[in-house]
This record gives C-alpha cells, sequence and structure tokens, in this order.
C-alpha cells in the first residue's frame, strides 16, 4: 500500500484550487472549514478528516485520485459528454464519427499513460 504524501496532496488541492478560480477563503467556506486548516492542508502541515477531504473534493468538483494521487480519472458523466453529437457547426446535424473514434483513441492512449504512472 502507497503511503500519502500530505505536502503532494495540498499542493494538488492549491492547484486545482487556483485553476478553478477560488481563493482559500471561498474553498473553506465552501468546505465548512477555517481558512487557516485549508492552509495548513494545501502545505501537507495538518492532516483532515475523511469528511473534510470529501468536503473539498466536492467543492472542487474533483476526485478523489485526482487530489490524493495526481491521477485524474473521467467520470462517466464526462465521457458522455463527450459523446454527444455536435450541433454547434452543423446546423442541429450530428458532426462526423470521427470525433468519437478520436476521443476513444485518447481514452486510450490516457489509460495508458496512468497505467504507467502508476506502476513507476
Amino acid at each position: 500500500m502507497r503511503e500519502l504524501d500530505y505536502e503532494k496532496m495540498g499542493m494538488r488541492i492549491r492547484q486545482v484550487r487556483k485553476a478553478k478560480g477560488l481563493s482559500q477563503n471561498e474553498l473553506a467556506k465552501k468546505c465548512g472549514i477555517s481558512m487557516s486548516f485549508l492552509g495548513h492542508i494545501e502545505r501537507g502541515t495538518r492532516i483532515m478528516s475523511m469528511e473534510t477531504f470529501v468536503s473539498i473534493c466536492e467543492a472542487l468538483d474533483a476526485g478523489a485520485d485526482e487530489l490524493l494521487w495526481g491521477v485524474a480519472n473521467p467520470s462517466d458523466a464526462v465521457l458522455d459528454m463527450w459523446n454527444l453529437p455536435d450541433k454547434r457547426k452543423t446546423g442541429g446535424k450530428t458532426a462526423g464519427s470521427g470525433q468519437s473514434d478520436s476521443y476513444a483513441m485518447y481514452v486510450r492512449i490516457m489509460k495508458s499513460v496512468a497505467e504507467i504512472m502508476n506502476g513507476a
């Protein structure tokens, strides 16, 4: 079993928070924790409860694997979204099937990369 690196986990939380355009104060309020405690979590100097971790995942709309290990796994909802017909350029008609073929290739490549990274 891999050991958790709280400093790296905190860095990932900070990166995702910033990418979502949230301040520490905004995320702390969404999670029901103090901004000071969130700062400690992001620096890896304090360990959060499972409830707090779940709150952070939900507030950031991020998967646990992404924050714990740095491995993002797209949810089924995201995969389904990519398979929706593209109606923007075709006036309501479905775009060519090459779109889903290229996405399927992308998913296979990303899964292979994740497997390689997990094995390292």
